[in-house]
């Protein structure tokens, strides 16, 4: 009570006041008290869900009549480290050069948050591999299906050699930030061949990695396509042996459609197209500072 007093500007008892019309207007408690504080009744836990989601739309609606008073519109999108790296600037970049009033910002983000991010109206869509248990109150499409395969430099020992799993448990392990996330092929691929923390590198972003791996440093975990061009080059080599690959599905999830934003309803229409796939298999080579604003990726604290 007085944290939420402080913030609002008023009296503790008015925020007590408040709270005791709420509960008789809807015949609820809403709270009650505990030795650990307070708890939630299951109603009040909807209404704070709720409460939640009215103050993000609150946000939304000024944000959007300032733009639109400024003759522009704003699209914010979270992304897995893994699909923001290697597929997303592609995408945006394609996508918000059909409309010269959208801007878009891409933030990178846990995929265990997408679901709070969404219906707060944080973010309008959210893209990356899709939760495990996806809420009722998110609606998801699949777009893309990916791999993700380990390779080493050229002058690597396992160049070029059929490995086994106790060979690839021993090895040194360069990788992105998405090792230290929640991408499910990823962390599963390690635990497949039981790794060590202690073997395992990472990097505060995936092409670090792949830049390590190419001096023989150690192994690497990659998406399939991103490093096409380097293994048909010879800087970099897959491979072979049993388990060495994983097949994951980038998904784009939304609130229901009759709430979702207009521009993120026609990007998740738009993203699975041929010219969107194409142009997200391009790799990480866009140069970011083109989009509109300039959007600024942290992909590693």
């Amino acid at each position: 009570m007085k944290e939420a007093a402080a913030e609002l500007g008023v009296s503790e008892a008015a925020v007590s006041l408040h709270c005791s019309q709420l509960r008789k207007e809807f015949s609820d408690q809403l709270f009650t008290r505990t030795g650990s504080g307070l708890a939630f009744t299951p109603g009040g836990l909807r209404l704070a869900s709720r409460a939640m989601e009215m103050l993000g739309l609150q946000e939304r609606t000024i944000r959007e009549v300032s733009q639109a008073g400024a003759g522009k519109r704003l699209m914010r999108v979270a992304a897995s480290s893994l699909f923001a790296e290697h597929a997303a600037p592609g995408l945006i970049e394609l996508f918000a050069s059909r409309a010269s009033d959208l801007d878009v910002e891409l933030s990178v983000c846990n995929t265990q948050a997408f679901e709070h991010l969404l219906t707060t109206r944080a973010v309008d869509v959210a893209v990356g591999p899709k939760p495990k248990q996806l809420p009722e109150t998110l609606t998801s499409k699949p777009f893309m299906n990916y791999q993700i395969v380990i390779v080493c430099g050229p002058g690597h020992p396992l160049a070029n050699a059929q490995t086994r799993p106790s060979q690839l448990r021993e090895q040194t392990w360069l990788l992105g930030p998405s090792a230290a996330g929640d991408d499910t092929v990823v962390r599963s691929m390690l635990r497949r061949f039981d790794v060590p923390d202690d073997s395992q590198r990472i990097f505060q972003s995936h092409a670090a990695a792949l830049e390590e791996t190419q001096r023989n440093s150690g192994i690497c975990l990659a998406l399939s396509f991103a490093v096409a061009d380097a293994v048909g080059g010879g800087s970099l080599v897959r491979i072979s042996g049993p388990g060495v690959s994983g097949d994951g599905t980038w998904s784009a999830m939304t609130l229901p459609d009759h709430t979702v934003l207009p521009a993120a309803a026609e990007l998740t229409r738009f993203i699975t197209t041929p010219r969107a796939i194409q142009a997200m298999m391009r790799g990480s080579g866009i140069n970011i500072g083109r989009f509109r604003p300039s959007v600024y990726v942290t992909l590693w604290s």
